[in-house]
């Protein structure tokens, strides 16, 4: 059976979306809750998953092309392929079984050769740190002690205040040793593992021995499994921790098949479920009821120090206003198309935003200064902060120079931080600067908030959902799509009447985008 791979609702102020990066190709094979495909909007990056076990049949919308939720943008093909069949895949499964047995015979015999052909030993080290950081964590081992390393592979993320650091095999060989695990603090040019330059993995020969016999006793139990169970099935039964003895088979010659699977984990929920009801008399607190403690992260530490430094040191005021989005909408849907063709990036709302807000900077040199000590620090430059979700936490990389940037300039700028952002590429001088700061919640659903200063910057504008109300427009009712601005801002630099000077003038430059480009 073929299911459709659908584009996920978008947040209500994001109209489409592009396919950004396909993780998969047809004929591969994928696995219920895989990442398939990443969706790119204004600001985040939406994760697809597969809805079922099966092959990627086909793919009807390639990476660049512009989508709308709820488009189908591929298929996948339910089960373990297009015309294999269970007793077909067993036969292969048993053949691969055969091939593997001898490859590990094969490689024991080799592995006195191997073991002499073994190079020199190479440090793995922290690289050099920014330097106004000190020291940095081990993050993640992507590898440990005894596995196989190419060159340039990525071993261990290294993990400093904002940014994550990636370091690489200096050569091919064999991880030997770790030396620093994950959590440690380390500095710049620690050694924290070795490389044994063209080595093999494995151990002895005697580990070899046993890992085989225990492969072949393992591959003895699998036969019998595959007699009764195809891989899908088996598949099916690890995901409930079950065993194909554990299941009556209806299939032909007792094979079990899905549904038997599924009957039998219904029939086991429900006897749970009875029990539940029997006990619930009792005043006994049932349930999972179980902690899970982890560290924080030096990211999300930090950006706790900040937050709390920000709420402590400075007079923070918010004052709001709210935008009619119509015309802008209405340029945008005009123009995305052929503005797309032009530039080779989608229009989208946040490079209005900056346009706006770099406009009214220069109108209020105030909201673009900053407070050192004794003294305010005018700055003759406009670099804004975009804030960015990231699955490490909330950053702000910078976009610089915006007065003089184009409207297409600022959307491949953001959309750059953002994938970056993602990934976890952000430079530190990426991160570092900012006079001032945008972020938009109402990507998220936001509708209304009051967000909180970075740091040494004195002022930060919110953005939020954008969602049709009932506005009186000359006398009569109309609905029209609003949006609420709300503006965070130091007090003891910026007047009430200059933070509500700001914000007007945003409110009326996205709400006639014509004087944006008259620059009036």
């Amino acid at each position: 059976m073929a299911i459709d791979i659908k584009v996920p609702q978008l947040p209500e102020s994001v109209a489409d979306a592009t396919i950004a990066t396909w993780h998969v190709k047809p004929g591969d094979k994928v696995s219920r809750d895989q990442n398939l495909v990443d969706i790119e909007t204004d600001k985040v990056v939406l994760e697809v998953v597969a809805e079922a076990d099966g092959v990627l049949g086909e793919i009807t919308a390639e990476e660049g092309t512009t989508v709308t939720a709820e488009e189908v943008i591929g298929k996948i093909e339910e089960g373990d392929g297009a015309s294999a069949s269970d007793d077909k895949s067993d036969d292969k499964d048993s053949g691969d079984d055969k091939k593997s047995e001898k490859k590990e015979s094969d490689s024991s015999e080799d592995k006195g050769s191997d073991k002499k052909g073994s190079g020199e030993k190479m440090e793995v080290k922290v690289p050099q740190l920014p330097e106004s950081v000190s020291d940095a964590t081990v993050s993640t081992w992507h590898v440990k002690a005894g596995d196989a390393v190419k060159r340039d592979q990525n071993l261990v993320d290294i993990e400093t205040d904002k940014v994550v650091l990636e370091v690489v095999a200096p050569a091919d060989g064999v991880l030997a040793e770790i030396k620093h695990e994950e959590g440690a603090t380390v500095g710049a040019d620690d050694v924290i593992g070795i490389v044994e330059a063209g080595g093999s993995a494995g151990g002895s020969s005697s580990k070899s021995d046993d890992s085989k016999s225990e492969s072949s006793s393992e591959s003895k139990d699998d036969d019998g499994d595959n007699e009764v169970a195809g891989p899908a099935v088996r598949r099916l039964l690890g995901e409930h921790g079950l065993k194909p003895s554990d299941v009556k088979g209806t299939g032909k010659g007792g094979r079990v098949t899905k549904e038997d699977v599924e009957k039998h984990v219904k029939a086991q929920s429900s006897k749970s479920s009875d029990s539940s009801k029997q006990q619930s008399s009792q005043p006994a607190v049932s349930g999972d009821r179980d902690q899970k403690r982890v560290p924080m992260t030096r990211l999300r530490k930090r950006i706790a120090e900040r937050l709390l430094q920000a709420k402590n040191d400075t007079a923070m005021l918010t004052t709001f206003n709210e935008i009619n989005m119509k015309p802008i909408m209405d340029l945008r849907k005009k123009y995305k198309d052929v503005f797309e063709e032009t530039h080779g990036t989608r229009l989208g709302f946040m490079g209005f935003y900056v346009k706006a807000v770099t406009e009214a900077l220069k109108r209020f040199p105030d909201v673009n200064a900053s407070i050192d000590g004794d003294d305010i620090v005018y700055h003759n430059f406009f670099d804004i902060s975009i804030a960015v979700s990231t699955p490490r936490g909330l950053v702000t990389p910078v976009l610089r120079d915006t007065d003089r940037l184009s409207i297409a300039d600022m959307e491949n700028g953001i959309r750059d931080l953002a994938i970056k952002g993602r990934d976890g590429k952000l430079t530190m001088d990426e991160m570092q600067g900012g006079n001032f700061t945008i972020t938009n919640g109402g990507v998220f659903g936001s509708l209304l908030s009051t967000p909180i200063l970075n740091p040494p910057q004195s002022a930060i504008l919110g953005m939020h959902k954008i969602q049709e109300r009932a506005m009186v427009v000359d006398g009569k009712i109309e609905i029209l799509p609003m949006m609420y601005l709300a503006l965070s801002y130091d007090h003891r630099i910026i007047d009430g009447k200059q933070s509500v000077g700001f914000l007007v003038t945003v409110k009326e430059l996205l709400e006639d985008p014509q004087r944006l480009i008259l620059d009036i």
